[in-house]
């Protein structure tokens, strides 16, 4: 899972959301130097991402991408997840994907002092090229993906994996679809045990 949905499966706790969104940055077992409830989001996080790596649906659609694209291919696939779930966002929210998103970044900003130095600066390229709501479209995700394919110097391709997203569309989708329901059932128990 990316971005989108590591934010949206946080529920409505401003801090669990941060700390969720930072934790790929943040290593070890201490973090006395956030909020609590940041901590809660980082320990979420790697419970979403343990999940995700051994799910059987997500690791099929990993496997269709893993000849071409290797060690990446499990970074592209939780970059189709988000387009699919930004796609049918109407599906799992009542609120706006514009209106979510831009509510994210405001808790950002009215956060900043608790940000990771990562965090910090990522955020203006986040806000400016309005990441989270441009996974929507095809045409979003493949800037995005470009922009990842030029900060591994172009080793990883990714830029060309749009390819077979388009090539294998309704199977990615529908492996998403199933996934995400057991993923959100899987979030919400975990979030009654936080």
């Amino acid at each position: 899972m990316n971005f989108l949905a590591h934010i949206y499966l946080s529920g409505d706790n401003d801090f669990i959301k941060i700390g969720n969104f930072m934790a790929d940055g943040i290593h070890g077992k201490n973090f006395d130097d956030f909020p609590k409830e940041v901590g809660l989001g980082i320990i979420l996080h790697r419970e979403i991402d343990t999940f995700t790596d051994f799910h059987p649906i997500f690791r099929k659609s990993k496997h269709r991408l893993h000849e071409k694209y290797g060690h990446y291919s499990g970074v592209i696939i939780d970059m189709f997840y988000d387009h699919f779930l930004a796609k049918n966002w109407r599906k799992y929210s009542n609120i706006k994907l514009e209106d979510f998103t831009l509510d994210f970044y405001r808790i950002l900003e009215e956060n900043y002092t608790i940000l990771t130095d990562k965090t910090k600066e990522m955020m203006p390229y986040m806000v400016e090229y309005n990441w989270l709501s441009s996974y929507a479209t095809i045409d979003g995700l493949s800037e995005i993906l470009r922009q990842m394919d030029r900060r591994t110097k172009y080793k990883s391709g990714m830029q060309f994996s749009v390819n077979e997203l388009q090539e294998f569309y309704t199977d990615f989708e529908e492996e998403f679809t199933s996934f995400f329901e057991e993923m959100r059932s899987f979030v919400k128990g975990k979030l009654a045990m936080l």
